[in-house]
């Protein structure tokens, strides 16, 4: 079968977990373009993965270049833009969390796949986490039994980029950033069950310098089929990354720990290279991870997007399901600034989710 010609927008962290997943475990796919705003970078990131044309311009590659899917790795606030120009092209389109900035946009972007008859593919890469997987298979064996609680947490020292500061940029901070993840997961292990309360605490305890937006967040949400999920997020926690959860049932209970429990424990005197995302430091104790893509679900899942556009099958994770999760994390912002539980649906509109949080007097009507 024809390879799958893609795109891909953005040349930063994520991009290079993509490149790796594309190039090592997607050999249904092929990279034959890269655009990033900086032509430099551009041009450096396309030298070191082999890719044959780089852009400055998403216009002028879009014009330029035959592609079959366009594989958006931008900042938050880019994602709009992005998406409108590649569904007008009539390209499928894959795209890093969160979705968009606002509901509005999202439901722009989402209204604009429909009409141009693309898909939208939503890269939640915990939906195909293998160890998470395992678990989930484990709660359909009847291992667990009847759930009544499900609690996922991601901490690690804070993000890569200085974007993701910005909140004019990002949105909000670590809820938009991470929170993501564990309230995508819930809806997957509840086959969408839909939230009808969140309650949620936030703040500002180790970034202070730095950023406006949260670095701390727990939030509680309440599903309709009576689960209660709980997501802990944190820019705050030293010694590398941090992602876990925990199923809670009547019969039994799973934990899966994608990690520390999937890592080499290693002690050096004088240190060593890389050990696993966000560790500042090799010297003394270190959890040394292995196929750390791998293990948190990135080529499955965009091997899973590819194979939807050569079969034309519809995607497990969607753009609607991006818009749910963003939904969420706007009804969590409004109670932290408003110290109250927050019922669903829930519509605000504000320039960007965090102001619920920094301006809850000014946001509430």
């Amino acid at each position: 079968m024809k390879r799958v010609k893609v795109a891909l927008l953005g040349a930063g962290f994520i991009a290079d977990i993509h490149m790796e997943s594309y190039t090592r475990f997607v050999p249904e796919a092929e990279v034959v373009a890269v655009y990033t705003r900086n032509a430099e970078k551009a041009k450096a990131f396309a030298d070191r993965h082999h890719i044959a044309q780089h852009f400055s311009s998403i216009d002028e590659l879009l014009q330029q270049v035959e592609v079959d899917v366009v594989d958006i790795c931008l900042p938050n606030f880019l994602h709009k833009e992005a998406t409108l120009k590649a569904a007008a092209a009539g390209k499928h389109i894959i795209i890093e969390k969160p979705l968009a900035v606002t509901l509005e946009e999202a439901d722009e972007m989402i209204a604009a796949c429909e009409a141009a008859n693309v898909k939208l593919m939503y890269a939640e890469e915990l939906c195909f986490a293998p160890k998470y997987e395992r678990a989930r298979k484990l709660v359909e064996e009847g291992a667990v039994g009847e759930i009544y609680m499900l609690k996922q947490s991601e901490k690690h020292s804070g993000p890569h980029s200085d974007w993701f500061y910005d909140v004019s940029q990002s949105g909000g901070g670590v809820l938009m950033d991470m929170g993501c993840h564990g309230i995508a997961w819930f809806r997957w292990m509840l086959k969408n069950s839909k939230a009808v309360s969140v309650t949620a605490s936030m703040k500002t305890v180790f970034h202070k310098n730095r950023t406006r937006g949260e670095d701390n967040s727990v939030v509680i949400i309440e599903f309709e089929n009576g689960v209660t999920g709980v997501v802990e997020n944190s820019w705050a926690k030293q010694g590398g990354m941090d992602d876990r959860s925990e199923i809670h049932g009547l019969d039994g209970v799973a934990y899966a720990d994608l990690f520390t429990g999937n890592s080499v424990l290693a002690y050096s005197k004088n240190g060593y290279g890389y050990a696993m995302e966000k560790t500042d430091t090799t010297i003394g104790w270190s959890f040394c991870i292995f196929e750390e893509a791998f293990n948190q679900g990135y080529p499955q899942e965009l091997k899973h997007f590819i194979e939807c556009v050569q079969h034309d099958r519809e995607p497990l994770v969607t753009g609607k399901d991006g818009r749910a999760v963003l939904e969420i994390i706007y009804a969590a912002y409004a109670s932290a600034g408003q110290g109250k539980r927050i019922t669903l649906p829930f519509n605000q509109q504000v320039a960007k989710p965090i102001d619920l949080w920094l301006h809850p007097t000014s946001t509430t009507k």
